[in-house]
């Protein structure tokens, strides 16, 4: 549009018109207002019209297509972008029992990955998403804020990891996702290890370090590599019919007081229980078959996905 009002400045101002004149016939030509035809003279009257049902042919459309990308950025991009957040925030409203993910880095990617495996609901939080976050439901502010943990579903989530990248904004996180769920299971992130009484004391449940972790799955590569191989495989690779699963025995569990050889799937086969966690935190590994089981312990099984579905059914 600069480009076509420059050149019928000039055209105007070469066939007589004066500088100001040449702009401002130039400007009520394109923008189709016409007033009136001035600085026009005899002489160069054909050559006068005929710039001027150029400028109207050319310059009209111009304008009208900037006009309507500026309308379209400005208005409607922004109208669209409202309306998408509203209907994603009542999205998250439905939502009951899902993970809610407070940091989109690259720990927050590879968490999301592990959910989206999982076939659970999720809800990012995080202040600058980038597009990888496209395909989730997300909330972009400040997790630290409670009205966007809120927004978030906190009230009727099942996890929260904290997966900020200091230890101050997730011991933030842990401290009002608890004193708004007390029932809510939190893992948080921690780079210094040393703040992991902290995390427990602000109401985690679980505290990682992804450095301690990465150093020790390395040393298990390089002294254990086919345990640690297979225990990739079956915690990550999602090719092999095989997986651990914990299943908790609930409250009026049909297997409360039965024992583990009563765990037989339709096909006759029952998943591998590896060990049992007690409600106090006690793991009693490779247990008997006849073991009984009780109220509130967790079993921790390896199995096919036909095993552990039965399983959890079972229970």
């Amino acid at each position: 549009m600069a480009l076509i009002v420059a050149a019928g400045t000039v055209g105007y101002w070469l066939l007589g018109s004066s500088l100001f004149d040449s702009l401002y016939q130039t400007i009520i030509t394109i923008t189709t207002v016409g007033f009136q035809e001035i600085g026009q003279t005899p002489e160069h009257e054909r050559a006068y019209r005929t710039l001027t049902m150029a400028l109207v042919v050319a310059g009209t459309g111009t304008v009208l297509y900037t006009l309507g990308v500026l309308v379209d950025s400005l208005i409607e991009g922004s109208l669209n972008e409202e309306v998408r957040r509203r209907r994603m925030l009542r999205d998250i409203e439905d939502l009951e029992g899902h993970v809610i993910i407070a940091g989109w880095g690259r720990m927050g990617h590879a968490i999301a990955h592990y959910v989206d495996r999982s076939g659970r609901d999720m809800v990012v939080i995080d202040r600058h998403p980038d597009d990888d976050v496209s395909t989730h439901a997300v909330v972009v502010g400040e997790a630290t804020d409670d009205e966007v943990l809120r927004q978030a579903g906190v009230e009727k989530a099942d996890i929260l990891i904290a997966a900020l990248s200091n230890d101050a904004d997730n011991l933030f996180v842990t401290l009002s996702a608890r004193a708004m769920r007390p029932d809510l299971f939190i893992v948080a992130r921690t780079v210094d290890q040393g703040n992991e009484r902290k995390f427990l004391q602000a109401g985690a449940n679980r505290v990682v370090n992804p450095h301690e972790i990465g150093g020790s799955r390395m040393a298990a590569l390089a002294l254990h590599p086919n345990v640690a191989e297979f225990l990739d495989d079956v915690l990550h690779d999602e090719n092999h019919d095989v997986a651990v699963h914990e299943v908790p025995v609930g409250k009026g569990s049909a297997m409360i007081g039965r024992p583990l050889t009563d765990l037989v799937a339709p096909s006759g086969r029952r998943p591998l229980i590896i060990a049992i966690r007690e409600p106090g935190g006690r793991y009693h590994t490779n247990p008997s078959p006849r073991t009984e089981l009780g109220e509130g312990e967790v079993i921790i099984a390896l199995g096919s996905a036909e095993e552990l579905a039965h399983l959890r059914a079972q229970m």
